[in-house]
């Protein structure tokens, strides 16, 4: 499998999009993947054979263009052939901005576009099933959605600067902390993040925290340090909290092993 990943380079941009990637691969062998929780939804295109999800509890194939939304638990995937997918991994309020979905429609939940998305992003679709290069498919999308951000009315979301508080604590923030920010109940600020983001702040800070558990892996060969450092109050919670969005303990989860999931969670740099 070939993967590629690359943040905007426009800067205007990030405020949209956390990156654009990609993976390849011509052998047909399946393989089945795990894909877990890391606090992003989707843009994803297929090009070649289409994949099966399982999500629900049984298979189903997948239609070639989708919205995925945030995601409580682990799922898996599984090739039907050659494997060619481009994606488009979004800040967690930028489909509601740009597009108006409500997100908690689309939590736990990988939709084909509706006719209304496919007619709206059909150049954007275009240019992610070319046969162009990676970095030529980005350049082309990037300056897709620069153009199409300039034209379309949107409404920053008020959550969103709450989302980026979070993701930069790292997880290590209270609800608390967000409403007295906001300065809205604690009610409000559940509906709001359900709406924009797809699940209730608490749920949002739960993942982020869990996610900086992959980077930390890298540093730290003790899980007593893993937990400590990533805010876990002691080691049972820490490894309740990996089980609950992986299936798996931390010491059996295959942190070095090449997988969609490891792929998004530690990034190979540029």
């Amino acid at each position: 499998m070939q993967y590629y990943l690359k943040e905007p380079a426009l800067p205007a941009l990030s405020y949209f999009i956390k990156n654009f990637w990609s993976f390849e691969n011509d052998d047909p062998t399946i393989i089945e993947e795990k894909i877990i929780p890391d606090g992003y939804p989707e843009l994803i295109f297929h090009y070649k054979d289409p994949y099966q999800i399982n999500i629900k509890g049984h298979w189903e194939l997948q239609a070639n263009y989708l919205i995925a939304g945030q995601i409580r638990n682990h799922f898996h995937l599984k090739n039907t052939g050659s494997t060619g997918i481009f994606g488009i991994k979004m800040q967690p309020t930028a489909l509601q901005e740009l597009f108006g979905l409500e997100m908690d429609t689309y939590t736990d939940q990988v939709f084909p576009f509706s006719e209304k998305i496919k007619t709206l992003l059909q150049s954007l679709i275009s240019i992610a099933i070319s046969s162009n290069t990676f970095d030529n498919k980005v350049a082309s999308i990037e300056s897709w959605f620069e153009q199409f951000i300039q034209k379309t009315p949107f409404k920053k979301n008020a959550i969103h600067p709450l989302v980026s508080k979070i993701i930069a604590s790292k997880g290590l923030i209270t609800v608390n902390e967000l409403k007295l920010e906001a300065g809205i109940s604690e009610r409000s600020l559940e509906r709001r993040f359900k709406t924009a983001v797809g699940i209730s702040g608490q749920l949002y800070i739960k993942i982020i925290r869990f996610s900086h558990i992959f980077k930390t892996v890298k540093e730290h060969s003790k899980w007593a340090d893993v937990a400590y450092l990533c805010g876990y109050y002691d080691q049972s919670h820490f490894i309740k909290n990996f089980k609950e969005f992986t299936g798996e303990n931390p010491s059996a989860y295959g942190f070095d092993k090449k997988t969609m999931a490891n792929f998004f969670l530690v990034p190979p740099k540029e």
